[in-house]
């Protein structure tokens, strides 16, 4: 009998559950990394990782659920740093700065105070394949429908207000609304990512598959349908590598990530270089 040792991990139903959260999650946070990656926001997607732990740390405490309390805690964050960096003279990433190291700083003050919760906090900061239930798989897919449906009713509107905000509020685009329902979508996916991946790893993810994706094309039409494949691929193969490896399935997953990310970056150099090589060349010529 030929043995397929590929399909010895699909035998156990926490792999099942963890391979298909990794790679549906690592797929919302490419198609929503575009517009982190557009609208260089990529520190927010950091901040919001911190404020996830607070609030999961928050919701451990009070016996609530991890959707339930670090989903409220997360959406309220990502909006205050909107109202503040836009009603303030202090900064976005100032704004950021507060907001978020005070709600990671509220959750290590729970995990020292109450040990009960320091394991399941260790989950949302690191990942755990382990730790990924049937709710898990009901919440990234009801995400990301959500997700989907977001960012393919309102394209016109994202596009518009990334590339020039000002244009766009004169031209009648609700810039403010659009942005919150950006920022909670982004929320969201952290949310649902933060079980698998680990919060402190999730900045990563909505930059890798987005930024790999944008040093292989121009056209933002085909960044939304690239970075998403690239990150269902990553989120896929880093679940692998992390069994055989016997290595934490953020950690994997990230530096997959990175490697295909060197990968086009190396790619993109070289064929650059032979352009330049090309026409270097032919000027010589004429």
């Amino acid at each position: 009998m030929i043995a397929f040792p590929l399909l010895d991990p699909l035998q156990f139903e926490f792999f099942q559950r963890g391979l298909f959260v990794a790679t549906a999650a690592s797929t919302l946070c490419g198609l929503i990394g575009v517009f982190v990656v557009l609208r260089s926001m990529s520190y927010i997607g950091h901040g919001l990782s911190h404020a996830v732990f607070g609030g999961a740390a928050v919701s451990s405490l009070l016996g609530l659920s991890y959707f339930v309390g670090a989903g409220v805690w997360a959406v309220l964050a990502a909006l205050l740093i909107g109202r503040v960096s836009a009603r303030s003279p202090v900064g976005a990433d100032a704004a950021i700065g507060v907001v978020t190291t005070a709600s990671f700083a509220i959750g290590l003050a729970v995990q020292s105070r109450n040990g009960s919760v320091s394991n399941a906090l260790d989950t949302v900061l690191f990942g755990n394949v382990l730790a990924v239930f049937t709710r898990d798989v009901a919440a990234v897919a009801i995400v990301g429908v959500l997700v989907v449906a977001f960012v393919l009713a309102y394209r016109r509107e994202l596009t518009f207000a990334t590339f020039d905000p000002g244009v766009a509020q004169t031209a009648g685009i609700p810039v403010a609304r659009v942005d919150a329902m950006l920022m909670v979508a982004l929320s969201a996916t952290v949310i649902v990512s933060a079980r698998v991946i680990g919060a402190l790893l999730i900045a990563a993810m909505l930059v890798l598959p987005a930024g790999t994706a944008r040093l292989l094309t121009n056209s933002i039409g085909r960044m939304l349908w690239l970075a998403p494949l690239l990150g269902a691929v990553i989120g896929f193969v880093g679940m692998y590598v992390s069994w055989y490896a016997e290595v934490p399935s953020g950690a994997t997953i990230t530096l997959v990530g990175s490697l295909v990310f060197a990968a086009a970056y190396l790619g993109v150099d070289v064929a650059r270089r032979r352009a330049l090589s090309g026409f270097d060349d032919h000027a010589a010529l004429v």
